[in-house]
């Protein structure tokens, strides 16, 4: 495991942690009291978070599956977040024990709970990486010490775009996606997903602003701006779609008729 202890005893709890906001609408016990007050603060003005929250997971879980039963064996999850059951390596080493999994974020704590992370199959590996996404150089060429980057590799970026700028003198986030891709071979993925304004703009607003004020950046997408990620791929069907719709098992279609999800996903082959 790539970090230091050092990192997790500096976890901030004055203020509220998107990692940990995440995890209270998950209903996970990692997050602490300014964290869930941001959460329900949310929650009052978009009422579809809680939705939007499980239905990235499960999202992710339909995504891995089949990109694992395509032939893909390795797997570079950034944004990693607080552990959650079951985890991206447990998804794909129940299709191919052999897989091997990269988990990557800057968030000490998830560094903390990164133990929990690396329980892997016998025949597979997993490792963690404690690094940021704009990172790119110093992320691959850690994840480059398990994985063959001369293979293919399903990159997952699983709600975390939203939190990255478009602004070239910033994030540049479209540009910063396309490093990863551009580093990776023929063969490899893409699996994304990010919140936008199309299906709910005032609530999501909303949600945005209590984001910001908190001090966290937050950037939903439209479908054209969302969809230009996976320019130069082809994209598995059904295509970009909101996300209970990818491939839907039945408990997705049973939270489509609970109501919207302001998620888009999909997921894309590198040729």
């Amino acid at each position: 495991m790539t970090g230091s202890d050092t990192a997790a005893s500096r976890i901030d709890t004055s203020r509220p942690h998107p990692a940990r906001v995440y995890d209270w609408w998950l209903g996970g016990k990692d997050n602490y009291p300014v964290d869930e007050e941001l959460a329900r603060r949310i929650l009052a003005v978009d009422g579809t978070v809680v939705r939007g929250a499980r239905a990235n997971r499960r999202f992710m879980h339909r995504a891995v599956r089949a990109v694992a039963e395509a032939g893909v064996r390795q797997f570079l999850d950034i944004g990693t977040g607080i552990p959650t059951e079951p985890n991206l390596h447990q998804v794909a080493q129940g299709v191919a024990p052999e897989a091997k999994v990269v988990y990557a974020d800057n968030d000490p704590i998830v560094l903390r709970h990164a133990e929990a992370l690396l329980r892997g199959t016998a025949e597979g590996s997993t490792d963690y990486v404690h690094a940021d996404v704009r990172d790119v150089d110093t992320l691959l060429a850690r994840a480059a010490e398990s994985l063959d980057l001369d293979r293919p590799v399903a990159l997952s970026l699983v709600a975390l775009t939203h939190y990255l700028s478009a602004d070239p003198a910033g994030d540049d986030v479209h540009g910063l996606v396309k490093r990863y891709v551009d580093a990776l071979p023929p063969g490899s993925h893409l699996i994304l997903s990010q919140v936008t304004p199309d299906l709910n703009p005032e609530a999501i607003e909303k949600a945005a602003e209590n984001f910001r004020r908190s001090g966290t950046p937050f950037f939903p997408r439209p479908l054209a701006e969302f969809s230009r990620f996976f320019d130069g791929l082809e994209l598995l069907g059904p295509g970009v779609i909101p996300v209970t719709g990818w491939r839907p098992e039945p408990v997705d279609v049973a939270a489509q008729a609970e109501g919207i999800v302001p998620v888009y996903a999909g997921v894309a082959r590198k040729p």
